[in-house]
Parts: structure tokens; C-alpha cells; sequence
């Protein structure tokens, strides 16, 4: 990941101390709901000026209540540069009064109006900014919309279905599964399927916070598809409690 420090981005110091979150249950996806100029994209500096016009916004009390700091745990950019801005174990400001201790917010640099089709480098940097907070910052597996719960258009349209998709790196899931070859070959299971693979569907779930009932069982029953279901509403794919290529690739992702 290509990490621009707060040194680096020149950031005002915050007003006051953050609140410690020990983890989240994932992370928020947000646009800046304002125009971003489409040419943006040829000139890194703008990054720059962008990221420090937020903070003052969000500082000065453009947002209605003044922050601290920038509101956002992290900023990508469509050079697939990532800003720090609050970041991990930090309570941000950006998902709403009331939704801000569940999700870590991730602000994409792309606009309502000007740069408003994200390209393969922002999606790259947000990819890289979530899987950051996963690890040094204890986030879960939940890539949501800033829209997820709250009333907003954020992130916009284009940025929501690449949410919904399950956030993946340009270029195909494949880049963020381990083991691509593998998921190809692993059967499609439903109720009533038995063997082993339903035994490693059952564990793959429990490491991914779902965990089944038993988890030794090898018969594909009622209640892991339950289970699955559940899991595949949290990964924004079709919710049929059919276990094919997405969901065994979702499963796996690392």
C-alpha cells in the first residue's frame, strides 16, 4: 500500500483527543458528495488540496457540528495512494451520529459531479485502505455504503454497486481470492448435499463470524442454509443459500 502520512499531507492537528475503538464490524464506503474535477486524475496535487479542504470543512463545522479532525479513518485516491487520516482504533466522525462506533470510514475521492466514474486506481486504494484497517485496526468482514443505514446518496451510484459487488480489485475477484484454481473446482452445495466440503463450508463460515450450530456435521441441513443465507446478504450476492463460485470465493477471501 502506497501510505501518504498526515506529515506528508500537511494535516492540521486534531482540536482534541479521539475515542479509542478497539474494532469494528467492517468498514464504510463514502464519495464526497460534491463536485471532484475530472482532472484530478492527472494530477496528484489535487489529491493533496482535496484531502486538506475536507479537513477544514469538517473541522470548521461544515458538517453541521464541528470535528475534531478530518472525519474519515482513511482517504484513497485514483493514483492508489491512501491518506491517513484519523486512522486505526480511531473513532471516526463521517458515518453519522450513532453509526460511527460499527464501521470505519473510507472516503474514495471521487465526486457527484466531475470525477464521478471511480477508476482502477481508487478502487485499488480503497481495496488497499479496507484490508489496512482489517489489520492494524481489528475491522470486520463488512464492506458497506455510507447509505447502509442512514439517510444519505453516499457513496453515490457507481462507487455502491462496486460496494455491493463485495469491493473487489479491478481485474476480477480472483485477485482478492486465495486459492482461485481451488474455487473453480469446489462443487456447488445445497440442502441436502453431504461429504466433506460441507464440513469445510461449516468452519470457512465460523471463521467468517457465522458459525453454524455444528460445525463437524458433513450433511447439508436446513440450518446451515439458514447460515448461508445470512452471509451472503453480509457480501451483497444473490441471497438463494446456494453455495457456488461467489460465495465459496467470498468465504475465502483474504
Amino acid at each position: 500500500m502506497d501510505l501518504v502520512s498526515r506529515k506528508e499531507w500537511r494535516a492540521a492537528a486534531p482540536t482534541g483527543s479521539y475515542t479509542s475503538v478497539s474494532s469494528t464490524r467492517g468498514v464504510k464506503v463514502h464519495y464526497t458528495g460534491g463536485p471532484v474535477p475530472a482532472r484530478i486524475v492527472d494530477d496528484h496535487k489535487l489529491c493533496v488540496e482535496h484531502v486538506r479542504d475536507v479537513q477544514r470543512m469538517h473541522m470548521s463545522g461544515g458538517r453541521e457540528t464541528a470535528y475534531i479532525d478530518i472525519g474519515y479513518s482513511m482517504v484513497a485516491c485514483p493514483h492508489r495512494k491512501v491518506f491517513m487520516g484519523r486512522g486505526p482504533h480511531r473513532l471516526p466522525a463521517a458515518n453519522g451520529a450513532g453509526f460511527n462506533a460499527g464501521h470505519y470510514a473510507v472516503l474514495l475521492l471521487v465526486g457527484s459531479s466531475g470525477f464521478v466514474e471511480p477508476n482502477a486506481g481508487v478502487l485499488h486504494a480503497g481495496r488497499d485502505a479496507i484490508e489496512y484497517l482489517r489489520k492494524q485496526g481489528d475491522a470486520g468482514p463488512e464492506i458497506k455504503g455510507h447509505r447502509d443505514g442512514f439517510a444519505t446518496a453516499c457513496p453515490g451510484g457507481p462507487l455502491y454497486a462496486w460496494v455491493r459487488a463485495g469491493a473487489p480489485r479491478p481485474g476480477g475477484a480472483a485477485a482478492d481470492v486465495d486459492g482461485g484454481d481451488l474455487v473453480a473446482k469446489l462443487p456447488l452445495l445445497k440442502v441436502g448435499s453431504e461429504g466433506w466440503d460441507v464440513k469445510t463450508l461449516r468452519w470457512l463460515l465460523g471463521a467468517r463470524g457465522f458459525p453454524p450450530v455444528d460445525l463437524w456435521s458433513t450433511e447439508f441441513d436446513a440450518d446451515l442454509r439458514e447460515v448461508v443465507v445470512r452471509f451472503q446478504r453480509e457480501q451483497h450476492v444473490d441471497d438463494d443459500g446456494l453455495v457456488g463460485p461467489d460465495t465459496w470465493s467470498r468465504l475465502m477471501r483474504v
